[in-house]
């Protein structure tokens, strides 16, 4: 692998992913985009893996969506290729088993802020910038954004930032929903990863049910979205964790789990 995407293994069972291609502002180049989909791959299967924090490298781009100078090269038959690995990507991330946080440090345009869009939980730096700007390009935005931007703020205001292409600051994003925190630059990370070992000190299994219940009922009628509730929390009925958590509250002590 070429090193566009770094990963690292903190403690607390949580992963840090980072975008790296400092140089065009972690553009998502077709070969950043394949090392990705390798990364993602790999910590579905590592069960050491409970928590995911996505970000870039530097201080002042998060993702600025496609390369559009390698766009430029392309053919109509490329792009529709490279339009469809950035939204097979996106969906890998928000299909990710376990939580995933996107710790936006900079600018997140286009197709930058449908990967934050993909992940469950975004952070951001106070500087940060973020908007879905493909209408100013003669394109919409085609990696979930379309989808994902409504679910969160509702429809009037998504359809309000995709008609104009407009760039919002954290401030605004924060109002709107987009973002569930803020905070300065330069602790940024450390508020990432805290967040992250609180999620992550909780039960392997559970945390994974729990994703998949809210995200498979959430467009769903409330009667259906009970019933999907009650089928993965079958799952885990039957769990070491399960019974780990009782005698843990019994005995008055923080619980073990060990995702079994």
């Amino acid at each position: 692998m070429s090193n566009l995407i770094k990963i690292a293994n903190q403690e607390n069972f949580v992963t840090v992913v980072t975008l790296n291609r400092p140089a065009t502002a972690n553009a998502l180049s077709v070969n950043l985009l394949k090392e990705f989909n390798h990364v993602l791959e790999t910590v579905t299967i590592d069960p050491t893996v409970r928590c995911i924090i996505i970000t870039g490298t530097g201080n002042k781009v998060f993702c600025a969506g496609a390369d559009l100078k390698e766009r430029m090269e392309m053919d109509e038959v490329q792009v529709r290729r490279t339009v469809e690995l950035i939204r097979n990507t996106m969906d890998a991330v928000q299909n990710l088993p376990v939580p995933v946080i996107a710790a936006i440090n900079g600018a997140a345009f286009g197709g930058g802020l449908e990967l934050a869009l993909a992940c469950d939980i975004r952070l951001a730096s106070t500087t940060a910038k973020m908007g879905l700007t493909e209408t100013s390009l003669g394109i919409i935005p085609g990696a979930g954004g379309t989808q994902r931007l409504p679910r969160i703020v509702g429809v009037s205001f998504a359809k309000e930032l995709i008609f104009t292409a407009r760039r919002i600051d954290a401030e605004e994003a924060l109002k709107l929903g987009i973002l569930n925190k803020i905070t300065e630059a330069d602790q940024l990370m450390n508020k990432a990863l805290e967040l992250a070992a609180e999620i992550s000190r909780n039960a392997p299994l559970s945390l994974k049910a729990a994703k998949k219940a809210i995200n498979e009922g959430i467009d769903m009628e409330i009667a259906r979205g009970l019933e999907i509730e009650k089928r993965w929390y079958d799952t885990i009925i039957e769990s070491k964790d399960r019974l780990e958590g009782l005698q843990a509250f019994k005995e008055k002590r923080r619980p073990l789990f060990t995702g079994k």
